[in-house]
């Protein structure tokens, strides 16, 4: 579980952010079969992989080869029950990788859980339900080889339309995260947003701002300062509908010896 506004906070501290070369091209089709081809530069390495999407009524299948041949595959089964969706993902050679999630969906509760499809699988069960503004959820995770818990995460969260909060308690207890998203003007979509990180058990703060501004409907600009010393900014623009090319650079501040860091990544969908 994640709660909505931690999410909200995510998209704007990185999504897009992208320090290499990444080149994504989607072909929706005319048919139920879709195909996205992605390739990424990472110094002399290159990425790259390709997935295809088949639908046929509540059933959706992908499937995701990359560059070494690993061989991805997940199929998605819509409304088994009322507000349910089963989700079955393998990963070929990995024979251990088999898992079977199960989702309930309604408006003020999700239940969300998984099981490995190995002889001692990791189980995980995360839950949210939420009030008006309020939601409040919770993750765990059970290794039933070690009979130990990977993960358990309790969260809080309140949200309004033009403000969203959020309060986690992560890492078993030892790392204590809020964060704050504001809508400063929704006509040209500016917002900002705060996050801080503390560790319960090492004493040590940290934190990040940032910002997204839509210079107009085709240009978005997005900032994020951390008090590492780290500044980054992010220039997006759809040049035709829902092909965009992004331009992300990183500085630290603390190591004016070392070059600044920066991608180019383009997205093409005719």
């Amino acid at each position: 579980m994640r709660c909505q506004s931690f999410l909200h906070s995510l998209d704007l501290l990185t999504k897009d952010y992208n320090y290499d070369y990444k080149f994504v091209l989607s072909v929706p089709g005319s048919t139920p079969m879709g195909l996205v081809a992605t390739g990424l530069t990472k110094g002399q390495i290159f990425l790259g992989d390709v997935s295809a999407q088949y639908k046929s009524g509540k059933t959706v299948v992908d499937v995701k080869v990359d560059t070494y041949s690993n061989v991805s595959t997940k199929v998605t089964v819509h409304e088994v029950m009322p507000s349910t969706k089963a989700i079955l993902s393998f990963d070929v050679p990995d024979h251990k990788s088999g898992k079977l999630d199960v989702q309930y969906i309604h408006p003020r509760i999700a239940i969300d859980s998984s099981i490995g499809l190995n002889p001692s699988p990791v189980l995980n069960l995360a839950a949210a339900v939420g009030h008006k503004d309020i939601l409040l959820g919770c993750e765990v995770g059970f290794d039933t080889a070690s009979a130990s818990f990977t993960k358990y995460t309790a969260g809080l969260s309140f949200n309004k339309p033009d403000l969203s909060a959020a309060l986690l308690l992560m890492d078993k207890g030892q790392t204590l995260k809020a964060s704050y998203v504001h809508s400063v003007d929704a006509s040209n979509k500016t917002q900002v947003v705060a996050e801080m990180t503390h560790g319960l058990s090492t004493l040590q703060n940290s934190f990040t701002i940032g910002s997204a501004h839509a210079i107009n409907r085709y240009n978005t600009v997005k900032t994020r300062f951390s008090d590492d010393g780290k500044v980054a900014m992010l220039c997006q623009q759809e040049w035709r509908p829902k092909s965009l090319i992004t331009f992300s650079a990183e500085y630290d501040t603390k190591k004016t010896e070392v070059a600044p860091k920066w991608g180019l990544a383009l997205v093409l969908k005719p």
